[in-house]
């Protein structure tokens, strides 16, 4: 049974950072990609990042150069570190994997505020 759970969502102010985590079990977590979802009131849901299985990461062009993610094959999990943390980052944030289908996490809530 695929299970992803993400943790490390919170209060914080413009400018400051989170980082979130996602714990994966039920796959073979070193050779899947993952990727982050982000989801804001009234919005669909979009993608954030992701990061290979050999660790090459991509962005939405908006978030280049706050956002970062990486992963751990040891500890079956993948990260999203976010800095300089603005209003419109404010959403619930899914961990994703694809395989046949897709699974999601939770979400954990991020909200920025002034």
């Amino acid at each position: 049974q695929v299970q992803l759970v993400e943790s490390g969502g919170g209060l914080v102010q413009a400018g400051g950072s989170l980082r979130l985590s996602c714990a994966a079990s039920g796959i073979i977590f070193s050779i899947n990609a993952m990727s982050w979802y982000r989801q804001a009131p009234g919005k669909q849901r979009e993608v954030v990042a992701s990061i290979t299985s050999d660790g090459s990461a991509s962005y939405a062009d908006s978030l280049k150069g706050r956002f970062t993610i990486s992963r751990d094959n040891a500890k079956n999990t993948v990260y999203l570190q976010m800095n300089s943390l603005k209003l419109e980052d404010t959403g619930v944030y899914y961990c994703n994997v694809r395989l046949w289908i897709d699974y999601w996490g939770q979400g954990t809530q991020v909200t920025v505020s002034s």
